[in-house]
């Protein structure tokens, strides 16, 4: 793939991921959207050091997504739709501190995956300990100590994430994971930027009256702003040769992605009640059937979906030189393509009554469109795709006030264009 193909692949798969995310919500699924993101980075790199450890890349870039999935929002959406200039403002900025907290975790973490070498491995259980340590301390300090909630009464669990973000920033810093540094800043760029700019356009849609699933829409664009940061962190830069793949790591974390991932969002989203009132107000004759046979239909979709993963990954692992990124893009087809049917089930998509929520039509439209690129840009170079400019604190200074100039405008120009958007909070 040329740069701008790879980097708009990743972003179309994280933005899909993240819309079908605000179906389910909390961290499970984000970390599903984490991995199909980190499945989009091999796919587009198709580099062999990194795509024999495929599972473990994955599943770390999952559980880096899925830790801002603690952090509360709701109401910091509401304040972005509020009708006064310093309550907008304050909604899109912390949505912004919200969606970068995202971004920074989730990049980090693959970017440290990725730069894991023979040589310099890192010291995975002093990260995991600092990094929980600073969140337990930032959020007693922050929250306990300071008192400074961000979007009282709800969680205020974003200050935890801060500390954890901290510790991973210390932690790259002093053992010179400069690559995994600047990935995880311009991933918290992109994903930031998203998460304020994605509220905006929500309170656009909702001004205009559309009937299109604005939240979808603002969902939409925290990944996908958040997969550009992501995909050119990664693309810009050179990296070292990966560190030797373990078997039993790549067979757990297949495990973890497919299995454990999926079953625990239909723990937590998927509830036999649910399923029976859609029937019910779809008016079908037999809601129970409807319901016990969505219920079966979700399990058996995983449980098959893992079956065949582990057989491909056990019968190709060895030949991954011959099969070049194939793997890969089944891998991200299975992922992309359960969590496209578990969004489905969740809203009720398969019942009559419920085919006219547009947005389903959208996934599918992104999927068709993402494998579109991969297919004619698959005979194409891959990475490393170009070298970017260096990185300082001057590159750094005018990507922020951009940043933070966009917030302004955007809030201005929202408070011009409605009198309090629907169900909009303040905060002061």
């Amino acid at each position: 793939m040329k740069k701008t193909t790879a980097i708009l692949f990743v972003a179309l798969i994280l933005g899909l991921g993240w819309a079908i995310r605000g179906h389910f919500g909390h961290e499970w699924g984000a970390s599903w959207a984490g991995a199909m993101a980190g499945l989009a980075v091999l796919v587009a790199a198709g580099r062999i050091d990194w795509l024999k450890r495929l599972p473990t890349i994955t599943a770390m870039t999952a559980i880096g997504w899925g830790v801002g999935g603690m952090m509360s929002y709701g109401l910091i959406v509401g304040m972005g739709r509020a009708p006064d200039f310093g309550n907008v403002l304050y909604g899109l900025s912390m949505l912004a501190v919200i969606g970068g907290l995202y971004g920074f975790i989730g990049g980090g973490l693959l970017g440290l995956t990725l730069e894991s070498t023979e040589e310099y491995k890192p010291d995975w259980p002093k990260l995991l300990t600092e990094m929980i340590a600073g969140g337990v301390l930032a959020w007693g300090i922050l929250i306990y100590q300071f008192e400074w909630k961000m979007t009282p009464p709800r969680s205020e669990l974003w200050a935890a994430c801060v500390g954890a973000a901290a510790a991973l920033t210390w932690f790259l810093k002093r053992n010179g994971y400069t690559r995994s540094l600047a990935t995880a800043g311009y991933s918290a760029l992109g994903a930031g930027f998203g998460f304020g700019f994605g509220n905006f356009l929500q309170t656009l849609g909702y001004t205009g009256g559309s009937l299109i699933n604005w939240w979808n829409v603002m969902e939409f664009s925290v990944g996908f702003f958040g997969g550009i940061g992501l995909a050119y962190g990664v693309f810009s830069r050179e990296w070292p040769e990966s560190r030797q793949p373990s078997q039993q790591a790549n067979k757990f974390a297949l495990v973890f992605i497919f299995l454990v991932i999926p079953i625990v969002n239909i723990l937590h989203a998927f509830h036999y009640k649910e399923f029976l009132q859609m029937a019910q107000k779809a008016g079908l004759d037999e809601p129970q059937i409807y319901a016990d046979f969505i219920t079966a239909v979700s399990w058996m979709l995983v449980i098959l979906i893992t079956m065949i993963v582990l057989i491909i990954w056990t019968k190709s692992n060895f030949k991954i030189e011959n099969t070049k990124n194939s793997i890969a893009v089944f891998m991200l087809s299975a992922c992309t393509f359960t969590y496209l049917m578990f969004g489905h089930i969740k809203k009720g998509f398969f019942l009559p009554s419920q085919r006219i929520q547009i947005e389903h039509y959208f996934y599918w439209f992104v999927v068709f469109i993402s494998f579109l690129l991969y297919f004619f840009s698959r005979q194409k170079k891959s990475g490393p795709f170009f070298i970017g400019h260096p990185d300082n604190w001057k590159k750094w200074s005018i990507l922020l006030i951009i940043f933070i100039i966009i917030l302004g405008i955007a809030s201005f120009i929202s408070i011009l264009i409605h009198d309090g958007g629907t169900g909009f909070q303040t905060r002061f």
